[in-house]
């Protein structure tokens, strides 16, 4: 590309300037008492149908009362799921653990939004925790891991004081 006659160098190559820049947000919260294995459920079928629409992908981790979920797609498709996550009654104190915006690959493809069970909440935190940037989230990455590991559970669908 030239500016004024001089040619600029460019950090990337050039097919990536034509590619739009993935956003990413990444939460946690506490699980509303009372939600069912069957309230899970209708997380999940709700994101299938809409998610794949709108170009989101992402995981959603459940164990030990906590919801950990990572969604990735265009920006503004992005923040207006979250607007209606952070109204959703089946969780509270939603906490924004890291956003980020740049042109790379999606790290979950091929998810419009998978469920991991308890059983594996521990390595995706701790996945998350080796590669954050910001130590506001490693900060609240690692008590969410020291939290964890105190309620570790047996039953993928324990989801705080309420059993089905």
């Amino acid at each position: 590309m030239k500016v004024g006659g001089i040619p600029q160098e460019r950090d990337e190559p050039a097919e990536a300037l034509n590619e739009r820049p993935l956003f990413n947000l990444v939460y946690a919260s506490r699980v509303t008492d009372g939600v069912s294995s069957a309230d899970i459920d209708d997380i999940v079928s709700a994101s299938h149908r809409h998610n794949a629409l709108l170009g989101i992908t992402g995981i959603l981790v459940l164990g030990s009362g906590v919801f950990f979920q990572w969604i990735e797609g265009p920006k503004e498709d992005v923040l207006s799921l979250v607007k209606l996550i952070e109204t959703d009654r089946r969780h509270h104190l939603m906490t924004v653990l890291s956003t980020d915006e740049e042109i790379r690959e999606r790290i979950f493809p091929s998810w419009d939004m998978e469920l991991v069970d308890a059983n594996h909440i521990q390595e995706v935190l701790q996945d998350a925790l080796e590669t954050a940037r910001d130590d506001r989230s490693v900060a609240a990455l690692e008590l969410l891991l020291q939290k964890v590991s105190q309620n570790t559970t047996t039953d993928p669908y324990s989801i705080g004081s309420h059993h089905d």
